[in-house]
């Protein structure tokens, strides 16, 4: 066995952990098709003539496309201009307010949304100090439908193409810049000719991201949508109305619309995303004149306020007291009530309690399939290596909704043979979901961190007589280390704020954060709901630095 080549022996492992990983991501999946299809001794088209039957799927798959596609559109003309200012021009706090304008990417979904709903809905601070500024007896708007989500989308998704195009910058190869400008080339013309083919990868890739979260997207839809709905709402609809052999074709519809959009873009993009940057990167334009410099400064400190304004509003809420703010333009009474019922009821503490220990063996779990999974498919390489990579990379391409339904849809039945276990209604369901929908994170994670690291490190320590674990734990995890703080923290956030699965998948017992933020929405007790919304937002804020100051220690 000893003298068998390496990638020969390790191939046991491999298959055996292909096999788990097809158990967790893509048998649900196939499953919710076949009984989408009516199962394998009642074959029928029925559920798909149903779907096919009714103007109200069309619209709402018709609504989740052009409602991404515009996302992408919207949050492009945001973040672009905006590294292209905060990357090529130096001014007084620039690199403070460049994190701060990142921010958003760091927080739950469902918390922008209320933070959004208590500023800018019917009956929010900046509602209400323009109506009373106009002297207007109703709300100049009403926060909802299309307008509304887009809105959101675009406060929440622009950091996409702010960080990538930032990043594509600071590589930027300033030496053709220099020839464009020797040639003749004015500034629009180099733009045009020069930057943005070198920026192509860059945008291709936050306009993939952006659109694949659009379309997964579940809380604004929900908390803004009224009577708007897109596939991700449709499906639960269906769900709570029993009508559970629709939702799964809706799911399978949805699937493949995501994998369509997945395909076309990666063709978009073709082979020559790859690019290298071999000059040095132009430094940013430093502003003279002291107008100019303090003028930007004060011009970037007023965005940074306004994009962060949403989350004070939370902080501001969680003091109000339920039923003392009113008609008054400002909350009249503040004080600390709605956290001293979070922590002192039990009904109270407990989604805050689900959410941590359900998101911390979570992620947990999800870095370590995920290392698991990227170290074999870089030793084994070949199909198997690549299928390894597909299955961890899959449940990114996949809207958590339809994971959920697929979820669902697996392990309702008790048919231990086949794999399938009665978890629905039992604390294990929620962590598993959460698992599947970490495993991106934490597999491209472990996957960067080890492509990075010299082979020969583990074969001098396995020359030397160290074993497979001791030569992991001793030379590639302290390598590796960074990567994986970075994949464990954003997991670990991902599974404490999500909404989109825990809404499908929860019990009462078992209810999380997002859930009772919900559910004191729906009771109108707003102050303990951006109660619930400030913990979760700094739960998510403290995972980040933890895990940012673990990965300096490293």
């Amino acid at each position: 066995m000893n003298g068998l080549p390496l990638n020969r022996r390790l191939r046991p492992t491999a298959i055996g952990l292909a096999l788990l990983l097809a158990w967790l991501v893509t048998y649900p999946l196939l499953l919710t098709l076949l009984e989408a299809l009516g199962g394998v001794a009642t074959f029928t088209l029925e559920h798909f003539r149903t779907f096919a039957s009714r103007p109200d799927e069309w619209k709402a798959l018709w609504s989740s496309a052009w409602i991404s596609v515009a996302t992408v559109l919207l949050a492009g003309l945001v973040g672009i201009p905006l590294a292209f200012v905060f990357e090529r021009t130096d001014f007084p706090g620039r690199r403070t307010l460049g994190a701060l304008l990142a921010l958003p990417v760091a927080l739950p979904p469902l918390v922008g949304v209320i933070a959004f709903l208590f500023l800018y809905g019917e009956s929010g601070i900046f509602t209400r100090s323009l109506q009373w500024l106009l002297r207007l007896e109703q709300a100049p708007w009403r926060l909802h439908g299309a307008g509304a989500i887009l809105l959101v989308h675009t406060y929440s998704m622009y950091v996409y193409f702010y960080l990538f195009t930032r990043a594509a910058l600071s590589r930027l190869d300033g030496s053709m810049l220099e020839a464009a400008a020797a040639l003749g080339a004015g500034r629009w013309r180099t733009l045009w000719r020069v930057v943005l083919p070198q920026l192509r990868p860059a945008l291709l890739g936050a306009a993939l991201l952006t659109f694949m979260t659009s379309l997964g997207s579940f809380s604004a839809p929900y908390i803004f949508g009224g009577g708007f709905r897109v596939m991700t709402t449709q499906i639960v609809a269906s769900r709570v109305n029993g009508q559970l052999a629709l939702a799964q074709v809706e799911a399978v519809v949805l699937a493949c619309m995501a994998l369509i959009a997945l395909l076309a873009i990666r063709r978009l993009q073709g082979p020559d995303t790859v690019t290298s940057a071999h000059g040095i990167a132009p430094q940013p334009t430093v502003l003279q004149h002291p107008l100019a410099r303090w003028g930007s400064a004060a011009l970037g400190w007023g965005l940074a306020v306004f994009m962060l304004l949403p989350h004070l509003t939370l902080v501001l809420i969680s003091f109000v007291p339920y039923g003392t703010w009113t008609v008054e333009l400002l909350p009249p009474v503040l004080e600390l009530g709605n956290y001293r019922d979070l922590f002192s009821r039990w009904e109270r503490l407990r989604p805050m309690l689900n959410s941590l220990w359900m998101a911390t063996v979570a992620s947990l779990a999800a870095v370590s399939l995920g290392v698991m999974a990227a170290r074999q498919s870089i030793k084994v390489r070949g199909r198997l290596g690549g299928a390894l990579e597909t299955l961890v990379a899959l449940p990114w391409a996949i809207p958590g909704t339809v994971f959920a339904v697929a979820l669902g849809t697996a392990f309702s039945v008790d048919a231990p043979w086949l794999g399938r276990f009665v978890w629905i209604g039992t604390p294990i369901i929620l962590p598993l979901a959460y698992l599947v929908r970490c495993l991106p994170i934490t597999g491209r994670s472990a996957l960067a961190g080890l492509r990075q690291l010299d082979p020969s490190l583990e074969e001098a320590a396995t020359g030397l007589g160290a074993g497979p674990l001791r030569a992991f734990w001793k030379v590639i995890f302290p390598a590796i280390r960074p990567a994986l703080m970075a994949g464990l923290g954003l997991a670990f956030i991902t599974a404490l704020g999500d909404f989109v699965t825990s809404i499908v998948l929860y019990t009462y017992t078992t209810r999380p954060i997002s859930i009772e933020i919900q559910s004191m929405l729906r009771d109108q007790d707003f102050g303990v709901a951006a109660a619930y919304g400030v913990l979760l937002m700094s739960l998510s804020g403290g995972a980040f630095l933890l895990w940012g100051r673990g990965d300096n220690a490293a």
